[in-house]
């Protein structure tokens, strides 16, 4: 499968309470890299060990947590000027701007727009590579499997985030029909088993590199995830966060919905993280898995196959 149009999630910026505890935990218990700061906006930037671009995660001192914004990668600046026209044309989103280069460091110019979920996305061509550190030789040259001085859980990469919002239908005819996604699995509820309320799309071969989630809210973020290798590494991860006093949320345990084992905890300002591994390979000819509303329960948590209603309800 050529990958072209949307590649991946590229960044995220979340909104925390206090910078310093918040930096703390994203470096030295999730594990990322910090690699730069702008005071002047009171902004952190962070990688992933295995991540080659400049950063992924961004922290914003703030008043309330939750998502500014999340960002995706497109393969060239043309499909950015394309895929700008798509968008307004399409009359989906809402407060359509340009970003310029540099605003995020190494990073070039970004379109800002808001979906009908009422979250804030991104899209932008150009980010600083700057490699993984694995190289013995140069750059990606004779590579070990992973680089010396890891912190904490040391995720490989940033992978997803799980938003809540009301307007569903038309996220999801934005991400589909203009962006290129495609459905790998969905929710579906209602007397006739046709009311989707849930939707994990994926613009790649993997489970979901974005999930939405029908709430009668805008703008909400449930969670940010990050990939490990092994379940092996997710049962480390929670020794890891035991061992810092971290807020466990729930886990480790196994998902129905995209097959992915996981573990999730929270920040210092409340936003919750997810630390997983496994999951399948998505392929566009791969049918849509569907889960109905009477097997929520293990559609979420495979192994209890019951609902958590503060996983549900809880969120930033």
């Amino acid at each position: 499968m050529a990958l072209t149009g949307v590649l991946r999630p590229g960044h995220v910026q979340i909104r925390v309470l206090e910078l310093e505890p918040a930096v703390k935990h994203y470096r030295d218990v999730l594990g990322l890299q910090e690699v730069a700061r702008d005071e002047q906006t009171q902004r952190v930037f962070f990688k992933a060990w295995d991540e080659h671009d400049h950063h992924s995660v961004v922290l914003r001192e703030a008043d309330e947590a939750g998502m500014d914004y999340m960002g995706w990668k497109v393969d060239s600046e043309a499909t950015l000027k394309k895929l700008a026209k798509d968008i307004e044309a399409s009359g989906l989103c809402q407060d359509l701007e340009w970003i310029p280069a540099g605003e995020h460091p190494e990073t070039g110019e970004r379109l800002r727009f808001t979906i009908p979920t009422g979250h804030v996305m991104e899209l932008y061509a150009y980010k600083k590579v700057v490699g993984n550190d694995c190289g013995t030789d140069g750059p990606d040259i004779n590579p070990n499997p992973w680089p010396d001085g890891m912190k904490g859980i040391a995720p490989h990469r940033y992978d997803h985030c799980l938003l809540y919002g009301d307007d569903l239908d038309g996220t999801v005819k934005l991400f589909c029909e203009v962006l290129g996604f495609s459905v790998a699995e969905q929710v579906m509820a209602g007397p006739n088993g046709d009311f989707m309320i849930g939707a994990f799309l994926t613009c790649s071969n993997k489970a979901h590199d974005v999930a939405f989630i029908r709430q009668p809210v805008k703008g909400k973020f449930h969670h940010a995830s990050f990939l490990l290798g092994s379940w092996n590494d997710v049962l480390k991860a929670g020794d890891i966060l035991s061992r810092n006093k971290t807020s466990i949320d729930i886990g480790p345990t196994r998902h129905g919905i995209t097959r992915g084992e996981t573990i999730y905890f929270f920040d210092p300002s409340g936003n919750r993280n997810e630390v997983f591994a496994g999951g399948y390979a998505y392929y566009p000819d791969k049918p849509t898995i569907t889960w109905t509303e009477a097997e929520l329960g293990p559609a979420i948590f495979y192994h209890d196959r019951k609902l958590n209603e503060a996983f549900l309800s809880v969120f930033t």
